[in-house]
């Protein structure tokens, strides 16, 4: 019997190497592709994104396939190997020759590949569908019988290997995945998505009007203020209250007022009361995301929190909950917000009445929104007392220093990039 050439022998060996190059690279290549591309790809009708789709619903065969290919052809070249080593120097060649051939296949036909399939996986997972997909029709009986021994020895460890893995992302997930994005989303849009999945994590009370600073109305009041409230109304919807803010009669429409107006020049409170609307009231403790639905569903632009007893929290405004998204529409919020003036020497006077949602959101801070809303709230929550004017305090690493007090509140603080003087107060 003739024996094959070296060189036949050598060659047959590369192209076994080269096989088992592209079943260790593919393999690596279809586990690692990003799903949500691969689908996006398949739903556009890219021929290779739906086969390697296809693939991918059921990984233990698919996996069986590559494994079996892999083992094949790297025992052939373990053969071959032996065989080259016996025709050129004997007996005491064959461990060098398998010595060799172990640091060629850790190389060339595995680290490599798996190295540039992990950074390119769409180069190699694409055609590599194509290829597979015959292989697994043709091989079909082997495939099914080692999947069915690799799946019942899974089951009896409590894995159930039937179906892809679940590829669902969570709400931190997927902030984790825009905030990563970069360049792929632009930082405007990349901040719009994060602010729609905050909208989940935020009730009405973040950002509503609270009940001291909504501007209304109040039938019993005098004729006079009652005019010069409509006058110089700065929104086109007010509450009517009669007699105090905890009695709301309904939401009166400015442009109402104006018609109002035109026909009669004295017009009286109970021709104000006929003209309002009835008014809308939500629960404290609604999420603004869910309160965006009602907004639609309800086709209203205002709406009035009320607590559990049914008293008049604040006010919430449909313009108010889409800045939260898009954010302030007719100014820079990081450098007009009136609560917040920057000096030249770099501190920032900030007014505490500001809200910490706010605050977080202009100067890219990290204090605590579950608890006090306000930043008055904030610091007199961590200081458990009202300070005096002088007092510097560490508030979740950021130095400020109180210079207004008044009204057994604290009005304004001085926020520096480090303490002018050893904090007497730090809060943690």
């Amino acid at each position: 019997m003739t024996e094959p050439p070296l060189a036949a022998l050598f060659f047959s060996l590369f192209l076994l190497l080269v096989l088992s190059a592209f079943f260790s690279g593919s393999e690596t290549a279809l586990m690692t592709i990003n799903r949500y591309r691969l689908r996006h790809l398949a739903d556009r009708g890219h021929r290779g994104a739906r086969l390697a789709q296809a693939l991918l619903e059921r990984p233990d065969r698919l996996i069986g396939l590559i494994l079996l290919g892999n083992n094949f052809v790297n025992i052939l070249a373990s053969s071959l190997a032996t065989l080259i080593a016996l025709r050129i120097g004997g007996d005491n060649a064959i461990a060098i020759a398998a010595g060799l051939l172990t640091l060629v296949i850790l190389i060339f036909s595995e680290v490599t590949p798996k190295t540039l399939a992990a950074l390119h996986p769409e180069r190699l997972a694409y055609p590599a569908a194509y290829v597979y997909t015959p292989l697994i029709r043709f091989f079909s009986p082997l495939v099914w019988s080692v999947s069915m021994i690799a799946n019942n020895l899974l089951r009896l460890l409590g894995v159930e290997p039937v179906g892809a893995p679940n590829q669902t992302l969570s709400r931190e997930e997927l902030r984790t995945v825009v905030s990563e994005a970069g360049a792929m989303i632009p930082e405007r849009s990349r901040d719009m998505l994060l602010a729609i999945l905050d909208l989940e994590g935020a009730t009405v009370e973040d950002i509503m009007i609270p009940r001291h600073e909504v501007e209304g109305i109040d039938l019993q009041d005098p004729e006079e203020d009652v005019m010069r409230t409509l006058r110089n109304a700065g929104y086109s919807r007010l509450p009517v209250f009669d007699g105090g803010v905890d009695n709301v009669v309904g939401l009166l429409h400015m442009r109402h007022v104006l018609s109002l107006m035109r026909e009669r020049e004295d017009f009286t409170r109970e021709q104000l009361r006929e003209i309002c609307h009835r008014p809308y009231f939500v629960p404290e403790g609604t999420r603004l995301y869910q309160q965006l639905i009602n907004f639609q569903r309800e086709r209203q632009r205002v709406a009035l929190v009320v607590d559990e007893y049914g008293d008049f929290l604040g006010l919430i405004t449909l313009t108010d909950l889409l800045e939260e998204i898009v954010g302030e529409f007719t100014t820079d919020p990081a450098d007009n917000i009136p609560e917040i003036v920057r000096h030249p020497d770099g501190s920032i006077l900030i007014d505490c009445g500001i809200s910490v949602r706010d605050l977080n959101r202009v100067l890219r801070w990290k204090l605590p929104t579950q608890g006090p809303k306000t930043l008055n709230g904030l610091i007199l929550e961590y200081l458990e007392t009202i300070p005096e004017t002088g007092t510097s305090l560490k508030l979740h690493g950021h130095v400020i220093e109180i210079i207004q007090t008044g009204d057994n509140a604290v009005k304004m603080v001085r926020y520096v990039n480090r303490p002018t003087r050893k904090p007497k107060a730090e809060a943690t």
